[in-house]
Parts: structure tokens; sequence; C-alpha cells
């Protein structure tokens, strides 16, 4: 149950958490190094990174840990042929909170912020895996045509 789970906007000093969270996820699938100075700097000031760009990313946290146990955000594509499109970005939830609706929580917000777009994509190369879920997901909330689209 995610009820009493505290889902906020990030803040740039979310950064380690971030780092914890995405690196604890990619150590899930063999050779997957998360490097943070070369491939994403935007966790150091993450808020920063989002909002200069347009988007929103949002952490939720365990309360009595305070341990970051999820994220979601969402830029506008950058994509030709899809500026009117946003992008689903950085959609974590650690291990120990899986198969508890968290997930799903977080592509609900993502698309509550997708009003006035063509769409909503996943732009996620990383982990192809994950496409299966976030398809289904996405189509348990809006019907057989979900909002979501994989590329």
């Amino acid at each position: 149950m995610t009820d009493a789970l505290l889902t906020r906007p990030a803040r740039d000093d979310d950064g380690a958490g971030l780092i914890q969270l995405i690196g604890s996820v990619y150590a899930e699938y063999p050779g997957c190094v998360l490097d943070v100075e070369r491939e994403e700097r935007d966790l150091l000031a993450i808020a920063s990174a989002y909002g200069s760009r347009g988007g929103e990313l949002w952490v939720t946290l365990e309360p009595a840990t305070g341990a970051l146990i999820a994220s979601a955000g969402w830029l506008p594509s950058t994509t030709p042929g899809r500026s009117q499109w946003l992008e689903l970005r950085k959609l974590y939830v650690a291990r120990s909170h899986r198969r508890r609706g968290l997930g799903s929580q977080l592509i609900a917000r993502v698309e509550s912020a997708d009003v006035g777009h063509e769409g909503l994509a996943c732009k996620d190369d990383l982990f192809p895996s994950r496409h299966r879920e976030l398809w289904k997901q996405s189509n348990s909330c809006w019907g057989e045509r979900g909002r979501l689209r994989i590329r």
C-alpha cells in the first residue's frame, strides 16, 4: 500500500537519494553502470535541470526513514516531429516497493501533466524489458489505446 508514502516535487538536494535509487535499479541489469559524471549529470541538481528545460520530476519518500524510493518525471520532447509531446523520464521504483501500485500512481501523475500535448512517450532505450510493464500500466489507466507511447 502507498498511502503513507510522501510524493513531492524533486529538489536539488535529492541528488544523492536519486543516485542511490537509480544505481540500485541499474545493478539489477548485468553490465549496466550508472555514470553520473558522464551520462546523468542532471542528477547533481535535478530540480534545476528539469525546471530549466520546462519539465517536472517527483520523488517518493518512505516517511519512517526518509529514504527516496521512487521517482518519475517528464520533459518536453526533443524528437523531431514530436515537439508537442512529453517524454516520461526517470521512472524508477525501489525493488522493495514494487508491485504496490506506486509506479502506476507516478505514471498517472506524469500523464496529468500531459494536458494540451499530443501525447506522452517513453524514451527508454536502456531497459527495453520495462516497456511491457509501462504499456500495461498505461492501458490500465487509459484503455486499449493508452496515452503512453513507447518508442
